[in-house]
This record gives structure tokens, C-alpha cells and sequence, in this order.
């Protein structure tokens, strides 16, 4: 099987499921770790509790984590924008480094820019993450203006070329944005800093959506090749299931996590 040791479930899998369910359920269902997202601090906060409720909630559930989610726009942002978005970075920063989250993680911008200015911006908070001692995985998203496919998001970290910084490969919008095997084949083992993943509809897609996620087997993606492509190139972290679906949603928490973490079992090859 796929030298893989750490599966870890994505918060927003089970988005309407409060945090200390959520921590329940992945530990009951059989899953080693759960990435966060930035909302989980503010869910926490508008709910009165001090932002270090995430931080007791998540130390009781005993799963480590895997992975802490940034907000994105600090690419091309300016002035008093900029400012916040690097001190929501720097906070996110110091929520994983004191949690042992080696990595945190964050979209592309949606709109364009210039490439040079967003290599800029990944050198700077690049240096950020460094001094907190933990990695930064940028995700591009195949319904992004600009940076929607793996080739234009590779120029960039490229152009960065900050140690600190590397690629997020996510199944979903791998596929979604066309890719192939060949190319994700071209990648280097240093450049992949995280991965995630779930299915794509084989129905087709809708322009705009992205909560419309699946397990594996369920689309398109052809996941034992991908899995064993990423582990011959001797990536040995986790791995997270992030798969936003509003009909998942719908159905009891534990039924989706364990169902879907059987549903990735299935597919790691052998």
C-alpha cells in the first residue's frame, strides 16, 4: 500500500458541525489527523468564546493537526488591506506553530495581477512563516482569473524560490483545471509542500461551484495513480480530504467521515 501514514479530515467537510463534534467524529471514525480553517477562530469568537478555544478544543480532541488555513488576497493587496492580511497570516502562523502543525495553507488570489508582484508577496510572507517554523502550501484554484492551473502557479513559486514555500496539489482542482498525470509527473519533490484531495463530479461542472466534491471513486480523478505518482516522488506527509458537499452536509457527520475515509482506503494502491 501507499507509504502514506497520516489521513487527515478538512474541517469544511463537515462544515455545519460544530468544531468539537467534527474533532469527535474524526477521531471515532478512524482519521489520524484534522486540518483547520481560519473561520474555525471566528466561529469560536462570534459564538463569545477567546480565540484559544480552538487551540483547547482541538489539544482534547487528540488528533494532531495537519495543516492551518490562512486567508487569502494578500497577493496583489495594498496599503491597509495588505497590512491585516499579513498580520491574519502571521496570527495563523503562531495558531499552527502552537498547535505542531508544521504547515499552513493558502488559496491563490482570485483575480490577476502582476507575476512579479505576486512572487514578491510569497518571498515576504514566505519569511513569515519561517519564523514561526512552519511551511506555507499554495493552493492555485481552477476558477481563479489568472492562476488557475498548475503551470502559471509553478512560475510563480519558481520566481519566489523562497524555502519556505512550496505547491498544494489538490485533486479537485487539478482536475477541474485539466491537468494530467504528465505533468504533475514533471514536478520536483521539493516543490510539494502539502496535498489534498477529493473527487470530481463525472456530470460535468458548474462554472462558479466548488462545493461540489465527492470521495475517491466517485469522479474522475484517477486517485491510485496520483497517490502512487506523489509517493514515488517521497512525499510522506498527510494528506487531507477536504470535500465541501451540501448534500454531505445533510447527512449525519460520522456517516460522512467514515464513509469517506473507507471510500480513500479503497483507492491508495497496493
Amino acid at each position: 500500500m501507499l507509504d502514506v501514514t497520516v489521513l487527515a479530515l478538512h474541517t469544511w467537510t463537515l462544515d455545519t458541525t460544530p468544531l468539537a463534534e467534527v474533532l469527535r467524529v474524526a477521531r471515532a471514525t478512524g482519521w489520524d489527523a484534522v486540518e483547520l480553517r481560519r473561520i474555525d477562530w471566528h466561529r469560536a469568537v462570534e459564538q463569545g468564546q477567546p480565540a484559544a478555544h480552538v487551540e483547547r478544543l482541538v489539544r482534547a480532541g487528540g488528533l494532531p493537526v495537519a495543516c492551518v488555513g490562512v486567508e487569502a488576497g494578500w497577493m496583489w493587496a495594498e496599503g491597509d488591506e495588505r497590512r491585516r492580511l499579513l498580520g491574519v497570516f502571521d496570527e495563523q502562523c503562531a495558531r499552527a506553530a502552537a498547535l505542531g502543525a508544521p504547515r499552513v495553507m493558502s488559496p491563490v488570489d482570485r483575480g490577476r495581477g502582476d507575476p512579479g508582484r505576486a512572487a514578491a508577496s510569497v518571498r515576504e510572507i514566505g519569511d513569515l512563516a519561517a519564523k514561526h517554523g512552519v511551511r506555507l502550501a499554495v493552493e492555485f484554484n481552477s476558477q481563479a482569473e489568472q492562476l488557475n492551473a498548475l503551470a502559471p502557479m509553478r512560475e510563480v513559486l519558481a520566481r519566489a524560490g523562497h524555502p519556505a514555500v512550496g505547491l498544494l496539489l489538490d485533486t479537485y482542482h487539478l482536475w477541474r483545471s485539466g491537468a494530467t498525470l504528465a505533468e504533475l509527473a514533471d514536478v520536483a519533490p521539493g516543490e510539494i509542500a502539502y496535498v489534498q484531495f477529493s473527487d470530481v463530479p463525472q456530470s460535468g461542472l458548474e462554472p462558479g461551484k466548488a462545493t461540489d466534491r465527492l470521495p475517491p471513486g466517485r469522479g474522475i480523478v484517477p486517485f491510485a495513480e496520483f497517490f502512487a505518482l506523489v509517493a514515488a516522488k517521497g512525499y510522506r506527509d498527510p494528506v487531507s480530504y477536504e470535500a465541501p458537499n451540501p448534500a454531505a452536509w445533510a447527512r449525519p457527520a460520522e456517516d460522512v467521515a467514515r464513509e469517506a475515509l473507507a471510500a480513500t482506503r479503497a483507492v491508495l494502491p497496493r
